[in-house]
């Protein structure tokens, strides 16, 4: 008899958490919202000049490759 009482009580949590609809899922939104540590200003510049640095730095080596690549493969075919 416990485990078929247990199968409702779990019958019936699987309801209540069906029943908050939008509503639940923009409070628990809110909640995970608010658990977020959000980065000072200072060390959020600090980042974004590092991400802006090595994303122009890593194009850079890129495009050198290419031109390489390009002179190269133009040196073989002519």
């Amino acid at each position: 008899m416990e485990e078929t009482t247990t199968r409702k009580e779990k019958s019936q949590k699987k309801d209540t958490k069906k029943k908050g609809g939008f509503a639940s899922i923009l409070t628990n939104l809110k909640t995970e919202f608010n658990r977020i540590i959000w980065p000072d200003k200072e060390s959020l510049t600090k980042r974004t000049i590092a991400v802006l640095v090595s994303s122009v730095a890593l194009g850079g080596i890129i495009a050198l490759i290419d031109m390489v690549v390009k002179f190269g493969l133009g040196f073989v075919i002519s």
